[in-house]
């Protein structure tokens, strides 16, 4: 190898930052208590919603601090079923989208920017479906923004081997690259996912059936990401959300999963940054 030969590692281990000043507490909503975390303050709200891998709150633990010091009063909760929040009861598990939406209402939040990853994703997009006058932006990340039938649905089926549900969540979630270079990132998240999950209930119910066509609907500016190496969204998918969304952008993050928001947290805030500053 060259003397001067540069190897950069973009996967090179990131610390978890120290976590921004926030309070906890429980919303009570008509239906059970939603668990969230709020920095507070004066800034513009962002609404991150966790994917099904936990609901614990340092899942966004390399966002909080990032966001809260650009000015913004970043918000995280559990959704029913997760972490500390109430159990969605199997016999009428509600909508986590009206959840949301009586989330924001019990915070005094009119409006908000609202992310998502993994199967928050379903939710955040249920939710701009149905509530577009609550939402400055969504920001769906890793999932195929709760599509249900049609040809995307078709086509994610094809990323998923019959097995799928057998493998790990850990190598679900993970690329390999990012499972060869970071084993202590990754005990970490996986401790996250496990307490936060523990005693998970039913999932709860949405209120669109969302096909190609419905992506039309949307009436705020949408962000999609992914990683190149995601097996269960990848970009070619993205792809096809992209070309039925009115106003949209993608990002493809290089070298990550399923999870770019914790394997590659500066690509990932910077770009969703980026886009939040034009709307």
């Amino acid at each position: 190898m060259a003397a001067n030969t540069i190897i950069d590692d973009p996967l090179a281990p990131v610390p978890m930052p120290e976590q921004a000043p926030a309070t906890d507490g429980f919303a009570q909503l008509p239906v059970g208590r939603i668990w969230y975390r709020d920095s507070g303050g004066a800034g513009v709200p962002i609404v991150f919603l966790h994917p099904a891998a936990s609901g614990d709150p340092l899942l966004w633990g390399y966002q909080q601090p990032f966001f809260v010091k650009a000015g913004y009063r970043v918000i995280t909760y559990a959704r029913r079923s997760y972490y500390k929040s109430d159990r969605a009861p199997q016999e009428h598990p509600g909508n986590a989208a009206e959840d949301l939406s009586q989330l924001l209402k019990a915070l005094n939040l009119p409006r908000a920017h609202i992310v998502s990853s993994g199967a928050g994703g379903s939710v955040a997009a249920d939710h701009a479906l149905t509530h577009p006058d609550q939402v400055r932006t969504l920001t769906v990340s890793s999932n195929y923004a709760g599509v249900r039938s049609g040809y995307i649905y078709e086509a994610a089926q094809r990323a998923r081997v019959k097995q799928w549900n057998e493998l790990p969540r850990w190598y679900r979630e993970f690329s390999t690259s990012y499972i060869v270079a970071n084993p202590d990132g990754l005990k970490r998240w996986m401790s996250l996912q496990e307490e936060a999950t523990k005693g998970k209930g039913i999932e709860q119910e949405s209120y669109n059936l969302i096909d190609e066509a419905k992506l039309g609907d949307f009436k705020v500016p949408v962000f999609l990401l992914t990683g190149d190496a995601d097996s269960s969204t990848p970009p070619s998918l993205m792809r096809m959300l992209a070309r039925h969304i009115p106003d949209v952008e993608l990002t493809i993050v290089p070298e990550t999963g399923h999870s770019p928001y914790w394997e590659r947290p500066g690509v990932f805030n910077h770009a969703l940054l980026d886009f939040l500053r034009k709307h």
